[in-house]
């Protein structure tokens, strides 16, 4: 990791086309506006983070919750096909 010192209106530049500028210093909050090109994502990782678990935790699956999605699928009428009619 680089670890630089930046007064407020400092920039730094990532390349050619990513610049940060130090807005603001207040206390231990330092505001920060970051100038990319709209392909390049920008994230906090915290929101990252929290999305990733929120993510993984959706995907767990007990056997009780499977097994009622199974009684309660299996309770549904099953599809016709469609008929000539049905399509005019």
């Amino acid at each position: 990791m680089l670890v630089l010192t930046r007064k407020k209106g400092e920039r730094v530049m990532i390349g050619d086309d990513i610049v940060i500028t130090v807005i603001d210093v207040r206390g231990d909050s330092v505001r920060i506006g970051l100038d990319a090109p709209k392909g390049v994502p920008i994230q906090r990782a915290e929101v990252v983070a929290a999305v990733a678990e929120q993510n993984r935790a959706a995907a767990q699956t007990d056997d009780a919750a499977a097994e009622t999605l199974a009684g309660l699928l299996g309770t549904l009428p099953a599809p016709q096909p469609a008929t000539d009619d049905a399509a005019r």
